[in-house]
């Protein structure tokens, strides 16, 4: 890597509950990293890694200092899978001016999801395909 060439490498998210919220996430993404630490977890590992981790630094104090945001296909879908897994739905799936859709909500830790999804970019890949 060359100077200046930043690549981000790993999202964290703090909480007090490192296993409830890396279990979350594991449900959320459907993956299992096999372990249950109650300190650090790593959810992902390929490409960005998302971590879960308690440092003993929020004491059971909420704070928003991070908004995460995920690409999927099928936006509708997710926001059933998302409602069951208990999520607060902040914002349903809703068409934006910009060609996106989206929805937000929030994890067990309080921290503001996004899901979106480019219906342009699908329709555009099956035009190519016929």
């Amino acid at each position: 890597m060359t100077e200046g060439n930043i690549r981000l490498g790993e999202v964290c998210l703090l909480t007090d509950d490192v296993p409830r919220l890396a279990n979350f996430y594991k449900a959320l993404l459907g993956v299992d990293n096999f372990s249950d630490d109650p300190v650090h977890q790593f959810v992902l590992t390929d490409g960005v890694a998302l971590t879960v981790y308690h440092d003993g630094s929020l004491r059971g104090q909420a704070s928003q200092t991070i908004q995460l945001a995920f690409t999927v296909e099928d936006l509708e879908a997710q926001a059933e899978r998302i409602k069951a897994l208990g999520a607060q739905i902040v914002s349903p799936p809703t068409l934006q001016p910009w060609g996106a859709k989206n929805m937000s909500f929030l994890d067990p830790a309080g921290n503001l999801v996004y899901l979106r999804s480019f219906p342009h970019e699908a329709k555009e890949k099956e035009r190519k395909t016929k």
